[in-house]
Formats: structure tokens, sequence, C-alpha cells
């Protein structure tokens, strides 16, 4: 039994440098992914809002009231009673930790003032918003991409009619509004569940605890959270419409495209999260 040769050292430096192309190459096919994706999502916005703007100019050009009402009470009035559910836990969650620590120094009645600017100002709008993602997110995008399947989009475009306008218009203008609407109930029901835990367990009366949120609430804080709040809902309702329009693989890529739309949705919503905090941090807002 004879043992085999060692590498050679010319053969070791071959397949390094092999393994660090490779990698290279992959890194490459990835960002070109990626940039093809933003592009797109990109894209479709801007043609959804050129044809808001079309019905906005043009008499002739109708949205369809019938079919945006339809998706606002699909995307955003069904989703209320989970929202609501989630931010009451988060409110008397953050009540429930900040009292020990803010008990120690003496500033009990301050756990007012930092729900209601969590509140307003981050987990109102991000909480509703990767609810939404899920909630209705991916049902936009397994619709769609159902219809895709189905070729229901070749017959639309065969009769020249133009998905983007009577499929994805209404979805993303119902999703940006209802998640504005979402927001507004979310950051009600937080504060009242801090409200709550507060007087029925901290002791704090509860006139005290909405004295001190509206000391510590400003203007700015209200509708930064509302800003935030549009600008998720254009982010999942154009992530699901794109997913759902690219569906390929009959039921399995509906699927992928379900997961996909929701994995990628809360990662978008994350990232600009940041960027909107760090932007209102800059400027003092």
């Amino acid at each position: 039994m004879s043992d085999a040769a060692p590498p050679s050292r010319t053969g070791r430096l071959t397949a390094a440098v092999t393994a660090f192309g490779q990698m290279g190459y992959n890194a490459r096919h990835r960002f070109v992914r990626d940039v093809r994706y933003l592009g797109g999502v990109g894209y479709l916005v801007g043609d959804t809002l050129a044809w808001v703007v079309r019905a906005l100019v043009f008499r002739r050009v109708k949205l369809g009231a019938s079919a945006l009402a339809s998706q606002m009470v699909r995307v955003g009035v069904r989703s209320i009673p989970i929202v609501v559910l989630i931010q009451v836990f988060i409110g008397i969650i953050l009540a429930l930790q900040l009292a020990p620590t803010l008990e120690d120094y003496g500033s009990l009645e301050k756990v007012a003032d930092i729900i209601g600017l969590a509140m307003f100002r981050e987990l109102g709008p991000l909480l509703s918003a990767v609810v939404l993602s899920g909630f209705a997110g991916a049902s936009i995008a397994a619709e769609i991409g159902a219809m895709v399947e189905s070729e229901e989009i070749k017959a639309l475009r065969a009769h020249a009619l133009n998905p983007i306008r009577f499929l994805v218009v209404p979805r993303l203008l119902a999703t940006v509004i209802m998640m504005v609407g979402l927001t507004v109930v979310a950051d009600v029901v937080g504060v009242l569940g801090g409200l709550l835990t507060s007087w029925l367990v901290l002791d704090i009366h509860p006139w005290s605890y909405l004295d001190n949120t509206q000391v510590a609430l400003f203007y700015r804080d209200f509708f930064t959270g509302l800003v935030k709040g549009g600008v998720f809902g254009v982010l999942i309702a154009a992530i699901a419409c794109y997913e759902g329009l690219n569906v390929t693989g009959g039921a399995e890529g509906v699927g992928r495209a379900t997961t996909s739309t929701v994995v990628k949705s809360i990662v978008a919503l994350i990232a600009t999260d940041c960027v909107f905090t760090a932007v209102f941090f800059i400027f003092k807002l």
C-alpha cells in the first residue's frame, strides 16, 4: 500500500488562487443580481407613480376606486386586530422593563416619556410594517404570482391592459395609505398599553402619565413616524408586487416568491429605518 504523495507547493498555490477567484466571481454575481433587483423594484415604483400622476392629470385615466377600496380593506382593515394586539403587548413590555431602572433613579414617571417617544418615532411604524409585510405583502406576492402562472397577466397584455395600472397601482396606494393609518393606530394603542400597565402595576396616575407623554412629544415626533410609515408601505407593496410579477416555476415558484417577499421586506424595512434614524439624528429632527 503506497502513501499518496503530498500536494506540491505549486498545487496548493493554484488551489488557493482558484478558490479566491471563485469567491470573487460569486461576489460579483451576487452584486450584479442585487443591483438588478434594486433597479427592477425602483423601475416598478417609478412606473406606478407615473400612472398615479396620469390619473391626477388626465380624466380619462382611472385608477379604479372600487379596486383601491377593496385593497385597503384587505391590506389595512384586516390587519388592525393583530397590530393592536402586538402594540398593546409592546407597551406593556416597555413599561415593565423600564420601571426598575427608572425607579432606581427616582424617575419612574419618565416611563411615559420613553414609551411615547419609542412608539411614535420607531416602534409604531416599524412593527406595524413588519406585521403588514407578513400579513399583506406575502398575500400580494402569492396572488400576483398565481396570476402570472395562470397566464392572466398575458391575457391583460393581450387586451392592451397594462398590469401595472390595474394590479400594482391599487395595491401600492392601498398599502401606503393603510400603513400611515396603522401607524396612528399603533402609536395610540402602544401608549395606551403603557398607560394601563403604569396605572395598574406601577401606581402612576393616568392623568400624570398623559401629561408627561404630552410634554415629551412634539409634532415632529408624530410626523416623522407618519413619513416612515408611508415609505415602509411603498417598500412592502413594491417588493411584493415585483416578486409576484417575476414568479417562475409553478406553485413552487409562488411559494418562493412569498417567502422571499417577507424576508426581503423585513430587511429593507430595518435598513430604511436605520437610514431614517441616522438622518433625523444628524439634522436634529
